[in-house]
């Protein structure tokens, strides 16, 4: 399941270790890569990504922004047709 957070703002997808993973490899990026965008360290993406960390809300909104600006659209459980969270590039 995904969880959101509503702002007067904005509602954020609070994105999965998967989306990061096939985000990562759609771009071709390695995770020092990733890392370095997101302004986190390379350990601490390879625990997200391998489900060992629970990491706080505002890291994972610097991998999807450092994922978004590289061509990146995260998509909710009502935008697949199987009901999973997705992940695609840009048109």
């Amino acid at each position: 399941m995904i969880d959101k957070i509503s702002s007067p703002l904005y509602t954020l997808l609070m994105i999965t270790s998967a989306q990061i993973r096939g985000a990562r490899a759609m771009l071709n990026l390695t995770q020092a890569q990733l890392a370095t965008s997101a302004g986190i360290s390379t350990t601490g993406l390879n625990n997200i990504e391998r489900g060992a960390a629970d990491p706080k809300a505002s890291t994972l909104r610097s991998i999807q922004a450092a994922l978004e600006e590289a061509g990146i659209v995260f998509q909710d459980d009502g935008a697949i047709v199987d009901g999973g969270p997705g992940v695609r590039l840009k048109r």
